[in-house]
C-alpha cells in the first residue's frame, strides 16, 4: 500500500500543489481545507502535512488534539510567519519537523522522506523492544492464573522505577525468575545483575563479600577487592533469602538503601553506589520482627513494593501450560523420545501438591522424560514423590499430653541441635527456621552463647 499523507492547507492553489507533487513521487494524498476537516482523516493518514495559520483551529491546537489521541503519525508543520518561538512551540507540541514558506519542492520532499523513516525506525525498534521483552518477560515465567497475571501486569509498571522490590514466597516458585524480568525490563537493563545468595554466605565472611575490603583489612588480605554491591553498581542486586542476614549486616544494608554509600571492611573511604535493590525471602520478615531478628526500619525499606508469589498448589490452572512448556524445553536435551505429554499425565501432574513448586514440577518432568521409553510422556511415566506429605487431621495436631507449648518448641529444639550434633544452621533448616530465628529461640531458652 502507497504511504498516505494528509495535506492540510486552506489556501486551494498550494494545497493542489502539494498534492500533484506527493503522488507524483509515489504518494497517495488526503486534502483538507481546515483541522476540523482534518480530524475526519487523521486516522487514516500515515504523515499528516499542516498550515499553521487556519481558519478555525490553528495548525498548532489541531497537532495537540493528534497527540492526545496518542497517535504516533508525524506532523510536519508549514507557515510563512516563521519565527524561533513559533518553532519551539511547534516542536514541543510533538512536531516531527518544520518547514517556512517558501520552500522549494525538493526541500519538502527531504522533510517528508525524513520524517518518514524516521517514524519507521521508531516504530521497529518499538516491535524489537517488544519482542524482545516477550521473550524474556515470560519465556521461562509461565503464569495465565490470575494471581501470576497480576504479579506480571506489577513487573511492568515497577521495572521502569527504582523502586526497591521485596519478592515474598516459597521455595521454588520462581523469585529468581521475577527479579531477572524487573531488572530486564528496567533501564538498567544492560548493566550488571548482581544475586546475592545470603544463606550461602558465612555470616563471618557476610561483610567482606557484601561490601568488599581493603588491602591488610584482616589476616591473608594482600590485596584490596570490591564486593558484590560495587560489582552491581548502576544495575541491581538482588538479595536472594534476605531473611537470613544477622542484625550487624542488617545495619549496613539500611545505610546502602538510604544514603546509597558503605564503606569497605578496613577502610574509612566512604563509597557512593547507584544499584537498584530487589529482595527476596520465604520467610515471615513480618515473624521475625515480633522476634526481633529482623530490624523494623530495614523491613520498611525493602517493602515498598511487595510481590506475593504464590505457591503453585494455589495456581494450579497453570500446571498444564508449565507441564508443557518444560517437556519442550528439556525433551531434547534429556535424550528422551517423548515429546508431548497426554492429559491423564497432566491430570496426575494437578493432583499432586508440589511442596517445591515450579522448581519440583521441573524436576520431575526431566526424570519422567529421562526414565520414559514411549514417545509421549504418561501418567504412568511421571515419577512423584513417593509417599507426599499429607496434612495430619485436626485430631492430632495437639500437644503431648503434660507439656506447654513452649516445653515442647524446647524440646524440638533441642532434639534438631542433637541430630545436628550441635551445628545451629543444619538444625535451623531442620526447624524450617531462618539462622536468626533460631538464635532468638536459642537466646530465649539461655542456650546462645554469642
Amino acid at each position: 500500500m502507497k504511504t498516505r499523507v494528509l495535506i492540510v492547507e486552506d489556501e486551494d492553489r498550494l494545497r493542489r500543489v502539494l498534492e500533484l507533487q506527493l503522488r507524483s513521487a509515489g504518494f497517495d494524498a488526503d486534502l483538507a481545507g481546515s483541522a476540523e476537516e482534518a480530524l475526519k482523516l487523521t486516522d487514516r493518514a500515515n504523515l499528516i502535512l499542516t498550515d499553521l495559520r487556519l481558519p478555525g483551529m490553528d495548525g498548532l491546537e489541531l497537532l495537540s488534539l493528534i497527540r492526545r489521541q496518542n497517535t504516533q503519525t508525524p506532523v510536519i508543520v508549514m507557515t510563512a510567519f516563521g519565527t524561533i518561538e513559533t518553532a519551539v512551540a511547534a516542536m514541543k507540541a510533538g512536531a516531527a519537523d518544520f518547514l517556512l514558506k517558501p520552500f522549494s519542492l525538493d526541500h519538502l520532499m527531504t522533510v517528508v522522506r525524513k520524517a518518514l523513516a524516521f517514524r519507521a525506525l521508531e516504530d521497529e525498534n518499538r516491535q524489537l523492544r517488544e519482542e524482545l521483552g516477550r521473550r524474556y518477560q515470560f519465556e521461562n515465567i509461565i503464569g495465565r492464573s490470575p494471581p501470576m497475571q497480576e504479579i506480571f501486569a506489577t513487573v511492568m509498571r515497577v521495572a521502569p522505577t527504582r523502586a526497591t522490590v521485596l519478592l515474598a514466597g516459597e521455595s521454588g516458585v520462581g523469585k529468581d525468575l521475577i527479579a531477572r524480568a524487573i531488572h530486564y525490563h528496567s533501564p538498567r537493563r544492560d548493566r550488571p545483575f548482581v544475586k546475592i545468595n545470603c544463606t550461602a554466605l558465612p555470616e563471618n565472611l557476610m561483610e567482606s563479600e557484601l561490601f568488599g575490603y581493603d588491602k591488610g583489612a584482616f589476616t591473608g588480605a594482600v590485596s584490596s577487592k570490591p564486593g558484590k554491591f560495587e560489582h552491581a553498581d548502576t544495575g541491581t542486586a538482588f538479595l536472594d533469602e534476605i531473611g537470613d542476614v544477622p542484625p550487624t549486616i542488617q545495619v549496613k544494608l539500611l545505610r546502602v538503601l538510604q544514603e546509597r554509600e558503605f564503606e569497605r571492611l578496613g577502610s574509612n573511604k566512604t563509597r557512593h553506589i547507584d544499584v537498584r535493590i530487589v529482595a527476596a525471602t520465604n520467610q515471615d520478615l513480618r515473624a521475625a520482627l515480633e522476634q526481633g531478628t529482623f530490624r523494623e526500619d530495614l523491613y520498611y525499606r525493602l517493602n515498598v513494593v511487595p510481590i506475593n508469589i504464590p505457591p503453585l498448589r494455589e495456581r494450579r490452572e497453570d500446571i498444564p501450560f508449565l507441564a508443557e512448556h518444560f517437556v519442550e524445553k528439556l525433551a531434547r536435551a534429556s535424550g528422551s523420545r517423548a515429546d508431548s505429554i497426554t492429559d491423564a499425565a497432566i491430570e496426575k501432574l494437578m493432583s499432586y501438591h508440589w511442596p517445591g513448586n515450579v522448581r519440583e514440577l521441573e524436576n520431575v518432568i526431566e526424570r519422567s522424560l529421562v526414565l520414559c521409553s514411549g514417545g509421549r510422556l504418561d501418567a504412568a511415566d511421571i515419577r512423584l514423590e513417593a509417599s507426599p506429605r499429607a496434612r495430619q487431621p485436626a485430631a492430632e495436631a495437639f500437644l503431648p499430653e503434660g507439656m506447654t507449648l513452649d516445653e515442647y518448641e524446647q524440646a524440638l529444639i533441642r532434639e534438631a541441635l542433637r541430630r545436628a550434633e550441635g551445628n545451629k544452621s543444619q538444625a535451623a533448616r531442620l526447624l524450617g527456621l531462618t539462622r536468626n530465628a533460631l538464635r532468638y529461640r536459642l537466646s530465649q531458652m539461655g542456650l546462645e552463647s554469642g
